[in-house]
């Protein structure tokens, strides 16, 4: 089990915000970028996960599912969390009128579900997520905070993560920074 880093000092994440971002970013290549551009609008270090998700015109269908899920206050907290966090197009991969069905009340233990699936406790950075693949043998397990691991790996300078159904997903921008931890945005939704 992968226990949670403690929080890195301000300055800290401040250069890992401008060390890590640029267009189509790829790891560990370095790139300058006080507030990096996600789904057309800058993100900040000094917001949270909910303040900057909001802005994300690439993230509109995660926030109403988050919103449906009640998760808001949870993902605004102190955390700190790493959030992998599907775009628009990763969730229209879904079957059709699969988001539909989730977002009702009904179905909001397994919406809640499906998106603590993508939380890990604690903040991984790329290099963090490099570094625990290297170390597991090309492949490292985050517990999320659904309970179930996630499976990370690297090819390169890629970063790709696994899910329990066996989907893989491909961090596609890294190192998001967050006043609460860190989003990595990923191309798939990840199940449980």
């Amino acid at each position: 089990m992968i226990t949670r880093h403690a929080r890195r000092p301000v300055a800290s994440k401040i250069a890992a915000v401008l060390l890590a971002f640029s267009v189509g970013a790829t790891f560990p290549v370095a790139a300058f970028a006080k507030n990096p551009m996600v789904g057309g609008a800058p993100m900040y270090a000094s917001k949270n996960i909910v303040e900057n998700a909001v802005n994300s015109k690439d993230h509109t269908t995660l926030v109403a599912a988050v919103k449906a899920a009640g998760l808001v206050d949870t993902l605004a907290s102190p955390g700190p969390f790493t959030v992998f966090a599907p775009t628009n197009a990763a969730f229209a991969k879904l079957p059709a009128g699969t988001v539909e069905t989730l977002v009702k009340p009904e179905n909001k233990a397994t919406l809640t579900k499906i998106l603590t699936y993508h939380v890990v406790p604690g903040t991984y950075t790329a290099k963090d997520l490099m570094k625990l693949a290297k170390d597991g043998g090309g492949e490292a397990q985050l517990k999320t905070v659904e309970g179930e691991p996630l499976t990370v790996q690297t090819k390169g300078k890629k970063v790709y993560v696994t899910d329990a159904k066996g989907s893989t997903a491909t961090v596609t921008t890294a190192n998001v920074m967050q006043s609460n931890g860190v989003i990595h945005v990923i191309n798939g939704v990840l199940q449980p």
